[in-house]
Order: structure tokens, then sequence, then C-alpha cells
């Protein structure tokens, strides 16, 4: 297809689009193509209003008062009960607080616990997960006198047996974007008698999870990326409710207790979602998120996922009829099963065609030594974004000298 008709086909599906309008509720310039929403979502144009709020009439005003009067207490439970449609769980299964890795730290010593069986010595863990993941499970097993196994998830199967005691598994190769299939790796799990704990961060707010339906036992995921809950925003944790009463949280600290304000000697967990918590609640970070979710408000998943794959559909398309050719390859899968919201694409030259890109206002971001990885965000992210990336890229490709092959 020829420029001409890229740029007509991508002005057809914006016009089309039913979720084009939602871009006007982000701040953002028409002068840049922001296609790192999977690594920091946009900043929605009504939080800085609410965070005024929060910090001159909330804490300036009403001081202490404001954990009852403002709902600051409940917080954590309020705002997991706003994620829970996104990632298809139902009300008191989630509650929002502290870091990921604290929540996957939380998650995979909790399954040990609930399956409370020295025979299964051992935690399987995606072999090709974001650090972190494999840094915190690695040290998970330690503490539990577990042994880890990693795994790439298409050898998930075969490696579970009765030994196994949990699996951690990321929904998206945070590299390549391919989506992992969350309802037949959880039986296998199941079916190995074992339990299974998802990492969410790089699909919830893009795709349909269904961790209700699909029997997940535990899950965690930020809200920074598609959830555009701002920089540091606190991460959730998903607690199935047949697990709730069994959950035996490695970090039993005071929010968490039956009765916290008693400050009890002894430790009696509360009921439900609020075992989950720590600590006092990072209130600013995760007001500013409460306002963030506004923007989902009567946006169904589907429709967003059915945007995502047709937006990197036609980026792929546009970068086939553009870029040179050798110089770029697609490392995401083609089926859309396979898919999550991202494209990565192999380049030999990444660091300073990123680096080009970004000067150029088309803003991806580098995972070394040698991928270029584009994110789409469908609340904010259009076709004519999609065509303006990928004609600069082709144009950027032809300035940077190629890399000697071997």
């Amino acid at each position: 297809m020829s420029e001409a008709s890229l740029i007509a086909k991508a002005a057809e599906l914006d016009a089309a689009d039913e979720l084009a309008k939602r871009r006007e509720l982000f701040a953002l310039d028409d002068g840049t193509v922001y296609l790192d929403g999977n690594s920091l979502g946009a900043l929605p144009r009504h939080v800085p209003d609410r965070l005024a709020d929060v910090i001159s009439r909330e804490w300036g005003e009403l001081l202490i008062r404001s954990w009852d009067e403002s709902g600051w207490w409940t917080a954590p439970e309020r705002i997991g009960d706003r994620i829970a449609p996104l990632v298809g769980a139902a009300p008191g299964r989630i509650v929002v607080g502290d870091s990921t890795s604290v929540n996957v730290f939380k998650a995979v010593v909790a399954a040990v616990r609930i399956v409370a069986d020295d025979a299964r010595d051992e935690i399987v863990v995606d072999a090709t997960t974001f650090p972190t993941d494999g840094y915190i499970a690695e040290s998970a097993a330690r503490l539990t006198g577990r042994r880890l196994v990693p795994v790439a998830p298409s050898e998930l199967p075969a490696a579970l047996g009765p030994r196994t005691a949990a699996a951690l598994i990321n929904h998206v190769d945070f590299r390549t974007g391919r989506l992992h299939d969350l309802p037949s790796l959880t039986a296998a799990v199941h079916d190995a008698g074992a339990l299974a704990v998802w990492d969410l961060c790089h699909s919830a707010g893009a795709l349909p999870v269904g961790l209700d339906e699909h029997g997940v036992d535990l899950a965690v995921g930020c809200t920074y990326k598609y959830l555009n809950g701002g920089p540091g925003a606190p991460a959730y944790l998903y607690v199935a409710e047949r697990h709730q009463a069994r959950f035996d949280s490695p970090l039993p600290g005071w929010n968490s207790h039956a009765d916290p304000f008693a400050m009890a000697a002894g430790y009696t967990a509360a009921d439900g979602a609020p075992r989950g918590r720590v600590g006092t609640p990072d209130i600013l970070s995760m007001l500013a998120l409460e306002s963030a979710l506004d923007v989902w408000d009567g946006v169904p998943i589907a429709a967003v996922r059915a945007k995502s794959l047709a937006l990197t559909d036609f980026f792929l398309e546009c970068v086939e009829a553009y870029a040179p050719e050798g110089r770029v390859t697609s490392l995401t899968p083609r089926a859309h099963a396979e898919r999550g919201s991202q494209v990565a694409l192999s380049c030999a030259e990444a660091p300073a065609v990123m680096k080009a890109l970004i000067e150029r206002g088309v803003v991806g971001d580098l995972r070394r030594p040698d991928v270029l990885r584009f994110g789409f965000t469908p609340l904010y992210v259009g076709f004519a974004d999609a065509e303006r990336a990928a004609r600069v890229l082709a144009e950027v490709l032809t300035q940077v000298p190629a890399a000697p092959r071997d």
C-alpha cells in the first residue's frame, strides 16, 4: 500500500473509532505520538485538580479527620473494586497498595502457605519474566524452603508435577508483547495440584483477563501503565474468594489486623481483601489513581481489546510498507490470541534509532540491546498515530547507518 493509501486508511479507521473521543480526556499534545503507555500511562486532564483538592482541603484543612471524612481509610478496597471489572473480578477481591514487587512477594509466599504441603517443594517461575518477579520469587523460595524452577511459559505444563507448590507467570511478555494463555496455563497448574499466581502489569487495561472466570488463585499488577495512575502509583493484589480465609501474608502489618486501632500485641488477620494490606496507605498517589480511573467509566474492555488488535495490526502493516527491507523484524506474534497491546521490533541499531525517534516526537522505548518497543494504549492512541510512527521510523532507518552484519 502507498503512503497516501495508508494515511487515508488511518483517517477512515479513526473516524469509525468508538474510543477516539477518549483522547480528549488526556493531557497530550498533537505534536507527539506517545507509544510508551505500557511503561507510563498519560496524565488524565482532571487529575491535577483532584490532587490539588486532596492536598489543600483534605490534608490542609481537614487534616487527620480525612481518614474518616474523606474516605482515606477505605481507599485501598474502594479503588480495588474499581479496578476489579477491568480484570474480571468481583468486588471484595482486590486491594490496592504497595508496589508490584511487594505484592508478588505476598502472593507467592501466601500461595505456598495455602498449599501447605512440604512435599511440594518447588516454585515454578516464568523464565522470561520481568526481572523483579524472578528476584522476588527466588527470595520467596528461600524463605519458604522451596526450590525455584525457571521455565519458559511454553514448557510450563511439562514442568509441573507433585512437587509444585505454586507457579508465577507473566500474562504478557514485557519484551516481545507475547500474550500467554492464562486459562489453559491456570488449568494446567491446578491439574498439578498447585496454585497459579499471575502478573498482570502488561495486560490489565489493555485486554480482558477474566480472573474469576478462569479460576486464577492470586494475581498482582501495577497501575501506572495502561491504568494511567501516575509514576509510582500503588499496585494491587487479587486473592480469589475461596482462598481469602487462608491467605497468610508474610507481611502482616497493622493495617491488615482485624482491629487495627486496638494496637494489640498479637496479630489477628482481617477478613477478606484487607488481609493484603500492610502499613499506612500512600494516600496522595492512591487518590491520584482513583481519580485517573474515571477515564474508564463506560468503557467496555472488549472494545479496548478490539482497538488494540486493530492498532497493532495496522502499525505492523505500515512498518512493512515503509521500513527498508531487513532493518527491523517483529518479535510480536501475528496471531491475535498470542498478542498483547505492544509491538516489539528487533533492530540492530535500536539505541540510535529510538533516540532519533524520540527527538522527532515518536516516543517508544528501548529494551537493550536491540528491541524497539511500542505500546498501543487504545484510550488515547489513534490510527493516524500508528501510521505516523511507522513513517518516521522508516525515515530514521534510512538515516541511521546499518550495523555491520556477521
